[in-house]
């Protein structure tokens, strides 16, 4: 290769094929509710639901976020293709009280995503997005 040229590679993260430019990033991080909602209405960052369609019927999506059952079979395919359209936008997960969307954010980083992170409390527990009265939305 000649000084200067660049290539796209594809580097393979566990099962997940991302460009190298995804790769070797910084620790997984957390956010408040509050400031990932005002985020995702600046157009800042994605946030992702990762539980079931049962429990976002049950209390509504994060205005805003998007659905993405961590435990479907496409999970992975599909949130590998989210942050291919998205490159320069974090993405954070949201689960029922913060721990399962801590834990994908610190398995993604170890693989070395960048940019990740989980959003503190969930949506249940204190502190979380409900008990914030951040606005929802229905899921049918």
């Amino acid at each position: 290769m000649r000084k200067g040229a660049t290539t796209r590679r594809t580097i393979l993260a566990g099962s997940l094929a991302l460009p190298a430019s995804f790769v070797f990033g910084q620790g997984a991080a957390s956010l408040s509710p509050r400031d990932a909602h005002e985020a995702v209405r600046a157009g800042r960052l994605i946030v992702v639901d990762i539980r079931t369609p049962e429990e976002w019927r049950d209390t509504g999506l994060p205005q805003g976020a998007l659905p993405l059952d961590a435990d479907g079979a496409a999970f992975e395919p599909r949130l590998a293709g989210l942050r291919l359209d998205h490159p320069k936008r974090p993405i954070a997960f949201i689960d029922r009280t913060g721990a399962q969307a801590a834990a994908l954010a610190a398995k993604l980083t170890g693989r070395g995503w960048r940019d990740v992170r989980a959003v503190r409390g969930g949506m249940l527990a204190p502190g979380g997005w409900l008990a914030e009265k951040l606005p929802v939305t229905d899921y049918r």
